[in-house]
């Protein structure tokens, strides 16, 4: 991809992601998959092996994955880039499988990580409000 929003190409492909879902019935293949979400093949096997997707297979054994495994990729992509221990995922996943008995536990958990994540963000901000006094304090423009 060379277009960039506000320069920063992972973000327009998260961006992107949203406007890739396949369209209900249709299937791809695990390279489809890896392409449009920019998470490995390799990262999507390991998914599939520690039990995070469940994905079925062709009359030749290929991977064939639909809508709903390329939501859950998407998913997982943004949990782990927020720091979402693998352990972590297992049990959201887990309590997804479980039934809809186990949403206020899945809310549970969404909401400590959001603050964790809230709190990350807090220190990064603070972090990049020290990178920037020295870039002025160097004679350098921080722009807005």
């Amino acid at each position: 991809m060379t277009a960039t929003v506000d320069g920063n190409a992972a973000i327009d492909r998260l961006r992107m992601q949203n406007a890739a879902v396949p369209e209900a019935g249709a299937t791809l293949t695990i390279a489809d998959i890896a392409e449009r979400t920019g998470v490995t093949a390799h990262t999507l096997r390991y998914y599939e092996r520690i039990g995070l997707l469940d994905v079925e297979r062709d009359g030749a054994g290929h991977r064939v994955y639909g809508p709903a495994e390329y939501r859950r990729v998407v998913f997982l992509n943004r949990m782990r880039m927020t720091g979402m221990p693998i352990r972590e995922l297992q049990r959201y996943v887990a309590l997804v499988r479980e039934g809809e008995q186990t949403m206020p536990e899945r809310l549970a958990l969404m909401l400590a990580h959001r603050e964790a994540v809230r709190r990350q963000l807090a220190e990064l901000t603070f972090a990049l409000e020290t990178i920037d006094f020295k870039i002025t304090a160097y004679g350098g423009d921080c722009p807005v």
